[in-house]
């Protein structure tokens, strides 16, 4: 992302967390404030997207995807098992995984040009 987009970005949250209304004026006179200069469409673009987004909206959906797996169903064994004791059993059949070793940043550049 450009610094221009980071600009009207973070201008257009404050207006929003602000209450205040967001227009093309407010964000260059907000990124004009903190000293920076953005091309003039920058400001225009994102109070256009402003007026047809809810920007709470974008901020409380930006983690939302695709659902989850389909939950696992526990079923008792015919020997009458009951399901709290095969829900203590499930945890002690799961295998720990290894995670890879890293390497450092130091031992990557050495194999770099090998």
């Amino acid at each position: 992302m450009s610094t221009a987009e980071l600009a009207c970005t973070y201008a257009a949250l404050i207006l929003e967390d602000d209450g205040i209304s967001v227009t093309a004026e407010k964000i260059a006179a907000l990124v004009n404030a903190g000293g920076l200069t953005v091309e003039s469409y920058w400001p225009s673009l994102f109070a256009k997207l402003c007026e047809k987004r809810n920007i709470e909206d974008l901020i409380m959906n930006i983690g939302s995807g695709g659902g989850g797996g389909a939950p696992v169903a526990v079923t008792a064994p015919a020997g009458g098992v009951t399901a709290a004791s095969a829900a203590v059993a499930a945890p002690a059949a799961e295998e720990k995984k290894e995670e890879p070793k890293e390497e450092s940043d130091d031992e990557s550049l050495f194999n770099l040009f090998d």
